[in-house]
């Protein structure tokens, strides 16, 4: 026993567990949960040890005491202690509360330790996903560098390609002027050269008619000298002097005058049409009343001017039959002159007809205070277009229409107003222009469904608002002679009445070509 004591003191055991006690309270604080544990499981073993080693002792010294020896101090201390179980002093609570709450402490420290070990896991993979962002991050900001840097050169670039388009558009605005100015200087030399030639015309024309006064005077002095049985037949028309026409001159300059032709009459339709038009509907609230007028307007100065034309071409081939022996046939020598003294056509009788013409017609109506001599610039600009057109080879003309006709996309287009899935035509608004049996220009008609038979019945109850009686007493010079309307050429291939051309007479005799 004494050995074993003599062990346990050269041992240090206690001392070192006091130590290590004292140590465990100064960093009680500093220390982890795990550390404190880590410290109070080693005081546990020491302390087993140390009990070991006392109850050995203890053991040892009940031996040497004898069977009854420490009997009571073991009933009076030992016994009582281990029959609480080593309860603390301090706690009062038994042993096997101290292990459940030991266990309850190693099993709460594991769940820690997994829990902590989860955790850093989850920060590792937070770390890496961070990284990774980082550096998309920083890629996507590399992108978006070169993205900025990108525009920046195309916008330089377009800025450069802008300057130079805009000193290109100048520079062709300026060649753009300089054409003009050229071509308008051009076109001054030109009309210099037109009113030269013009002149130098005039000049050829009086000399060419001095000398045929001259060759006429010379004959009638030679008839008067030598008598003769034919002497009542010496005093025939005098020969119709010429301006100097030269030969074919219609047939070269035919396809220039057609397409001027043509342009003009697109245009007086697309101008004097709507001027005379928006004229109208000052007096007139129907519009399809306007519109009819001015297509009556439109086919009775085509009809007038071709009766001029004709009894103005028969003129001039009565005269120059008498004298003419060109080589050239009488047909194109009569055509060469009409063409160049289409002034001498007297386009105020043509005028009139059509005036004469419309009053009469029962299609159209008009209020009493007001005239169709409010229309007559687009009837006279009508008229001189289809007189010109008379002496085209072949000459042009406008297509007969008729209200009801079937409506024909080739001839005409429809209004704005009209119905497109109509078939017949109601009335015209503009005519169509052939050239034989070919249309070069479209006219206008309207078509509407249902409309056509109504405005039949309504057609025989209209009727010019001015009788000729009045329009003879309010205007004496417009006097209305009442006839019967024959059918145009265009219609039945027949001509109609001559009309009055005692004004074109007077213009074609010697007096109108000097």
């Amino acid at each position: 026993m004494a050995d074993s004591l003599r062990r346990l003191i050269n041992n240090e055991s206690c001392r070192i567990l006091q130590e290590k006690l004292e140590s465990w309270y100064k960093d009680y604080h500093i220390n982890s949960c795990d550390q404190n544990l880590n410290r109070c499981c080693e005081i546990i073993e020491m302390n087993s040890m140390i009990q070991g080693q006392l109850f050995t002792i203890l053991n040892q010294t009940a031996r040497e005491g004898g069977h009854y020896a420490g009997v009571e101090t073991i009933k009076s201390r030992l016994l009582p202690w281990l029959g609480t179980c080593f309860s603390s002093t301090t706690s009062g609570r038994p042993f096997e509360t101290s292990l459940s709450l030991i266990q309850e402490s190693i099993e709460k420290e594991r769940q820690l330790r997994e829990f902590a070990s989860t955790r850093n896991h989850e920060l590792q993979q937070l770390e890496k996903e961070l990284n990774s962002t980082r550096l998309q991050l920083t890629l996507v900001q590399q992108d978006l560098a070169e993205a900025q840097m990108a525009l920046e050169d195309t916008k330089t670039k377009s800025a450069t390609t802008l300057l130079a388009a805009e000193d290109e558009i100048v520079h062709l605005k300026a060649a753009l002027k300089a054409s003009q100015a050229q071509e308008e200087s051009a076109l001054r030399n030109l009309d210099r050269l037109n009113d030269y030639e013009q002149q130098v015309q005039i000049l050829k024309d009086e000399i060419a008619i001095l000398g045929a006064q001259k060759s006429v005077l010379h004959s009638r002095l030679a008839r008067s000298r030598s008598p003769s049985p034919r002497r009542c037949q010496s005093r025939s028309p005098s020969p119709l002097p010429l301006r100097s026409c030269s030969p074919g001159r219609a047939r070269l300059t035919n396809a220039a005058r057609h397409a001027r032709l043509v342009a003009r009459f697109s245009e007086i339709y697309t101008q004097e049409r709507l001027d005379a038009q928006n004229l109208l509907r000052t007096y007139i609230d129907d519009l399809e009343m306007v519109q009819r007028i001015i297509y009556v307007a439109a086919v009775e100065s085509f009809h007038a001017a071709k009766m001029a034309f004709r009894q103005f071409k028969m003129r001039v081939r009565k005269t120059l039959s008498l004298t003419y022996s060109g080589p050239e046939s009488l047909e194109d020598t009569v055509l060469d002159y009409i063409v160049r003294h289409e002034d001498l056509y007297d386009v105020q009788a043509s005028v009139n007809e059509v005036i004469r013409a419309m009053n009469i017609n029962p299609k159209i109506s008009f209020p009493p205070e007001v005239d169709f001599i409010m229309i007559s610039s687009l009837i006279r600009e009508l008229c001189r277009v289809a007189f010109s057109m008379q002496t085209l080879v072949p000459p042009l003309d406008i297509a007969f229409g008729a209200d009801g006709e079937l409506f024909n996309e080739s001839k005409y287009r429809r209004s704005y107003d009209s119905d497109f899935t109509a078939p017949l035509v109601v009335y015209h608004v503009w005519p169509a222009l052939m050239e034989n049996d070919s249309i070069i220009v479209k006219g206008e008609a309207v078509s509407k469904r249902g409309a056509l038979w109504s405005r039949r019945s309504r057609s025989k109850s209209r009727s010019r608002s001015m009788s000729p009686v009045l329009s003879h007493s309010a205007n004496p010079s417009r006097t209305l002679l009442p006839r019967s309307r024959s059918p145009s050429p265009i219609r039945s291939g027949s001509p109609r009445p001559a009309l009055n051309t005692s004004t074109t007479s007077d213009c074609l005799g010697p007096c109108a070509f000097t």
